[in-house]
């Protein structure tokens, strides 16, 4: 297709002549057949809602077409409408728009739909099993046609994927504003979350799927790598250092896809469980995991040799992680790090696949027998974690990874609640990214180059690093670890080829880091160095996802489980300079436990921009550390009264400490 076609295609948005009916392509990972919730007067409901999108002349050819996909899907993906172009991030020239910020986002959409990228990309599925960037192609369709012509004075209003329309607002207003599964609080239990999906009315945004901010397995691999090696120096004893070390995991299929990435830069041995061919073969064609083993003797022989010679390897395990658990367990073969990255917040959909059976096999009992399928999962939870604590016993550390798979664990009544309530195992935030980062304001940066061109990368890596060593100058020591271990990381990045679908980068830094760097990119912008940039972050961050399992859960003053921080995020940001701003309800622990927002903000070289990113980015990241700050978190106090210091117009309460003797003589 030509370039000028392309934009054609993007302008007409839903065509005035239906397109030849499509059937789903045999070379992608598909999204597996959803619960049969919804009852005979529903579905004509779903049917009814997915027909508006459409000319009543179209209805009656349609209408059955819904109603098959319906049936056999268990949700309307309207493939008949899926495009005819490739899906991926162009340059950011080669968008129809009248807004360069538009443009931006419709290059951000493409990219998380890149079946290079996206984990059920006919499904319009980035990752997590179910975070949907739409619910239909009928909305991508038409949300870009909405982009195409938008102007610097409109803002695009988004409900869980649905673009409800073009409304007129200012230069200083986010272009587009975007909420996904924003329920009424009593209608958030996982059922609720199958039946309002299937009807056509809300979707599960995942964290930076229906934000369009997703860059890929790359967008978590720079904390996974910072948390096992903070991980491991908490148990290196001896000072032995990363070298022969083993760390067991699960989940190759989006964001987990990143851990035998981590493990490699971290310089250790990794093993990473995966049940579906596609997924493991997928991150072995990428390069982020080196080898793939189905047989588990030859797989520990392998193990054993790496770890003897302390070379850093990574192996997929073609198999169920409860098996690979019980062998390492029933051999005594010794395990440093243990985690578990599946996708526990969807466990009765994809999420999780029950030992004992096949992939093929799950994905059929988990439509046809939806509660065999759920005791089948929680049997093998169960199995789970008798063999990790009998590992853990042994001396393995074992650590939480924020995914719900403690949390629907003990649901399953597993052994891991400790007498005052607490689980038996930290959450990788508790341990080790909150106190070490999140209450310093370090966090998940992240810039993706509208160019397309590696160059540009490659300049904005370097710029980054030289912000980074002039911060390391002046640095306080507190936060002079996370400042070397970035370097480190930013100088290696383009040896570590990180780079899946858009030109893409991630970096941990402080406020005082993103907008130093951030104005590093503006200048170079403005003096035509490198195109564009549009910075960003993920929504696992300082400020923006309450989270009480994760971001959450070393607040220790009751209020882990509040809101009000993610929500006053996203508002702060919207009238502070983002380019787009969202807000979900969902994420990495599940549907009805967590709240998180994000931007996405254009550095287009003009001081406009340059005041922006000081301005919100500030914000962002001061807001997270205030709440930090009054729930009593040493290094957050640190880091807000430094900000205070630096800028007197940031006014912060800060609590006064009550002496436990007192109150434990009352």
């Amino acid at each position: 297709m030509s370039a000028e076609d392309f934009k054609t295609e993007i302008r007409q948005g839903i065509p005035d002549k239906l397109p030849p009916k499509k059937t789903r392509s045999e070379k992608y990972s598909h999204a597996p057949v959803r619960k049969d919730i919804l009852s005979d007067r529903e579905k004509k409901l779903a049917i009814k809602n997915a027909l508006r999108y459409f000319d009543p002349k179209f209805h009656e050819e349609l209408a059955p077409e819904f109603a098959d996909e319906l049936n056999k899907y268990g949700r309307i993906y309207m493939y008949r409408f899926m495009p005819d172009y490739e899906m991926y991030a162009r340059p950011i020239e080669d968008y129809p728009a009248s807004s360069r910020q538009a443009a931006a986002i419709m290059l951000m959409i493409q990219n998380n739909l890149d079946p290079a990228v996206a984990q059920h990309p006919e499904e319009l599925i980035t990752y997590g099993g179910n975070g949907a960037v739409f619910q239909n192609w009928a909305q991508y369709r038409l949300t870009m046609q909405y982009l195409s012509v938008m102007s610097d004075d409109q803002t695009l209003h988004m409900y869980s994927g649905h673009p409800m329309g073009l409304f007129p607002s200012s230069a200083d207003a986010p272009r587009v504003v975007v909420t996904n599964g924003m329920m009424i609080p009593n209608y958030s239990s996982q059922d609720d979350w199958e039946r309002y999906n299937a009807l056509g009315v809300t979707q599960y945004g995942q964290m930076t799927a229906g934000s369009y901010m997703y860059i890929g397995p790359q967008g978590i691999v720079h904390g996974t790598t910072i948390t096992v090696l903070n991980a491991i120096r908490k148990i290196d004893k001896d000072g032995s250092g990363t070298g022969g070390k083993l760390f067991v995991t699960s989940g190759l299929g989006g964001m987990s896809g990143a851990q035998p990435k981590a493990g490699n830069i971290a310089g250790c041995v990794s093993i990473t469980a995966e049940i579906n061919p596609l997924a493991a073969k997928k991150r072995h064609e990428q390069g982020w995991v080196d080898e793939i083993e189905s047989d588990l003797a030859t797989l520990m022989k392998k193990v054993e040799s790496d770890r003897k010679d302390k070379k850093a390897r990574s192996y997929a395990y073609l198999g169920n992680i409860v098996d690979l658990w019980e062998y390492l367990n029933e051999n005594n073969i010794s395990v440093d790090l243990g985690s578990d990255q599946t996708s526990l917040h969807n466990p009765w959909a994809g999420g999780y696949y029950p030992v004992g059976y096949s992939f093929e096999e799950s994905n059929e009992m988990m439509a046809k027998d939806p509660e065999k399928f759920k005791k089948a999962v929680k049997d093998s939870l169960l199995r789970q974690i008798q063999a990790i604590n009998k590992l853990s016993g042994k001396g393995m550390y074992f650590f939480d990874y924020g995914n719900a798979f403690l949390l629907e664990a003990s649901r399953a009544g597993a052994d891991i609640i400790k007498d005052n309530g607490e689980f038996t195992y930290p959450s990788y935030v508790q341990d080790i990214m909150g106190p070490m980062c999140f209450d310093y304001g370090f966090g998940p940066f992240r810039w993706v180059c509208t160019s397309g061109k590696p160059e540009d990368l490659n300049y904005t890596d370097k710029l980054a690093s030289a912000v980074l060593k002039e911060q390391k100058k002046t640095a306080d020591k507190e936060i002079s670890t996370q400042i070397d271990d970035n370097i480190t990381w930013i100088d290696a990045a383009g040896e570590n080829k990180l780079v899946v679908g858009s030109q893409a980068r991630i970096l941990y830094a402080d406020a005082k880091g993103r907008m130093a760097i951030a104005k590093a990119f503006n200048d170079a912008i403005r003096e035509g160095k490198i195109g564009p940039v549009v910075l960003g972050r993920d929504h696992h961050d300082v400020s923006g996802t309450d989270s009480p399992y994760r971001e959450t859960s070393n607040i220790y003053d009751g209020s882990r489980f509040t809101a009000d921080m993610a929500i006053q995020n996203v508002i702060g940001d919207s009238f502070r300079g983002a380019t787009w701003v969202s807000i979900h309800n969902g994420g990495g622990v599940g549907w009805g436990e967590v709240i998180n927002g994000g931007f996405g903000m254009l550095l287009d070289g003009t001081n406009q921009a340059e005041n922006r990113l000081n301005s919100m980015l500030f914000y962002d990241v001061n807001n997270g550390i205030s709440r930090r700050a009054w729930a009593g978190n040493d290094g957050a106090l640190f880091a807000i009264k430094e900000a205070m210091k630096n800028n007197p117009s940031l006014m912060v309460t800060i609590p006064n400490k009550a002496d436990e003797d007192l109150l434990n003589n009352l």
